[in-house]
């Protein structure tokens, strides 16, 4: 008898996002004029079955290998009060999230990224100033719905420590989230991410739970400054790990931006990697860890796999 394996279903990229739009004239002049975006497919149709569903136009603009960012316009229907005035805010996160949900493009260069928001500022687009993540550097504006566009490059190709590092992060946000809700609170502060991280690392690396300060620096090149940083110190060691570089110190450590020539973006995910240790501070420029007594015993459970 033969066994019949199904085959392994993979994703091919994004075909297109969609949005709804209430500014028809407007929209067509910024992906089609401004950002000369090809215009490729309309659908023009009377609703869509429902009876509480309007006619609609819904346009679709070629954004690069294969993909369209398309928009709904809903014939006299009327714009929510929630997007007014949206479209004049300056293109930085003030609402996290209505902002969360928006289209990045990728450009190969940093001098592509530089024509961009030459080209962009020269039509009077307002324009953000460039930003680093941990592994991109973006532009961001808006358009004339108030939505977010970013334009972005990637500083690196993702790896296997990437993607081991993000599945560890995603469990101890897991179990934190479910340890607050036991408790009858909700999980608020990225320290206790950070926290149940560094001891699931610990339990990873068999390590004790030692009292102290104990930062996990995943071996990547945006955060290898804060490693060379404290292995230039008397009162740190670093202790080499599969993926990780632990930093650990008896006492009270302190780090400054500036001197680890760190981009706000980044230096606010400096311990992303995990850490044991009380912030006691953690400003745009200076970051203060305390140390603490040895964790409390966290349940075993199967770590997540890459």
């Amino acid at each position: 008898m033969s066994i019949t394996t199904a085959p392994r279903l993979k994703l091919q990229g994004v075909d297109h996002t969609a949005r709804p739009t209430w500014k028809l004239r407007e929209t067509v002049a910024f992906y089609r004029d401004q950002l000369s975006l090809p215009l490729v497919h309309v659908i023009s149709a009377r609703g869509w079955g429902p009876a509480t569903h309007p006619d609609f136009v819904h346009f679709f603009f070629d954004s690069g290998h294969g993909s369209t960012i398309a928009f709904f316009y809903y014939l006299g229907s009327d714009q929510p009060a929630t997007l007014d005035g949206r479209a004049a805010m300056k293109p930085l996160p003030e609402d996290h999230v209505f902002d969360a949900t928006h289209t990045a493009w990728l450009v190969d260069t940093a001098d592509e990224l530089l024509a961009w928001k030459q080209r962009l500022e020269g039509q009077g687009l307002t324009v953000s100033v460039e930003t680093r993540h941990e592994v991109i550097e973006s532009i961001y504006l808006r358009d004339p719905n108030g939505y977010f566009i970013e334009i972005t490059r990637k500083l690196r190709a993702l790896d296997a420590v990437d993607a081991h590092d993000a599945a560890l992060t995603l469990q101890a946000a897991l179990e934190a989230e479910d340890a607050a809700l036991q408790a009858g609170r909700r999980m608020t502060s990225v320290d206790d991410i950070w926290a149940r991280k560094a001891v699931l690392l610990d339990r990873q690396h068999r390590r004790g739970g030692d009292a102290g300060v104990r930062i996990y620096v995943p071996k990547v090149e945006e955060f290898a400054a804060l490693v060379s940083d404290a292995a230039a110190r008397s009162e740190c060691r670093i202790e080499p790990g599969d993926g990780y570089d632990c930093i650990v110190a008896e006492g009270p450590l302190e780090f400054r931006r500036k001197t680890l020539r760190l981009k706000p973006a980044v230096w606010y995910g400096l311990f992303t990697g995990g850490v044991q240790g009380r912030i006691e501070v953690f400003d745009r420029d200076r970051v203060v860890i305390a140390p603490v007594e040895a964790p409390d015993t966290v349940p075993a459970k199967t770590l997540a796999s890459a």
